[in-house]
């Protein structure tokens, strides 16, 4: 008996797929499609505020950019594509005057990742894994539940933040600070 082997396909083949018509998200493991439902209304209060905190600190300081769902190349041969839910590139890793075509060549410093369930956590320990392995600096997770953010400098230990905390950015977005709190308005 022999078995059928899906054909695994490159980053460059999955930036040239057509966007669903369902509107349901794609990420690229390791040279397979992986199609989940688009999320929900909180999720994505919460990607717009986490984007425009990091949109006007970005701007404002002239630091980076930021992007919300956009395609990182965090593993080759076979390739996966994460979509974070939202990113910072710093200007050191792309310059305020190049904006790439398909995916970057470069992982950004920062990934934001929303709890759309409480399943979701373990593939996003899959995902934080990944983020790092492939040189992103820092990785937020933001609990909507819980009301509360993770801040990861490794792959393997994160420090919890309640809605009374600082957030700040450190040496990956020096300067940045905000409540908590603020992620939830």
């Amino acid at each position: 008996m022999s078995t059928v082997q899906e054909k695994l396909i490159t980053a460059e083949e999955f930036a040239r797929m057509p966007v669903p018509l369902d509107g349901s998200r794609q990420e690229l493991v390791r040279g397979i499609v992986v199609m989940s439902p688009p999320p929900g209304f909180r999720h994505g209060a919460r990607q717009v505020r986490v984007a425009s905190l990091l949109d006007h600190y970005a701007r404002t300081t002239k630091s980076g950019r930021v992007t919300v769902e956009s395609g990182v190349v965090t593993e080759h041969d076979p390739d996966s594509v994460r979509g974070p839910d939202v990113a910072f590139w710093s200007v050191a890793r792309i310059p305020l005057d190049r904006e790439p075509e398909g995916y970057p060549e470069v992982v950004p410093d920062l990934c934001v990742e929303i709890l759309s369930t409480r399943k979701a956590l373990k593939k996003t320990i899959e995902k934080i894994a990944e983020y790092f392995a492939s040189g992103v600096r820092m990785v937020w997770v933001i609990d909507p539940e819980d009301r509360t953010v993770t801040v990861y400098r490794s792959p393997n230990e994160g420090r919890m933040l309640h809605e009374s905390a600082m957030l700040s950015g450190d040496e990956v977005l020096p300067g940045f600070r905000c409540k908590v709190s603020e992620l939830f308005e």
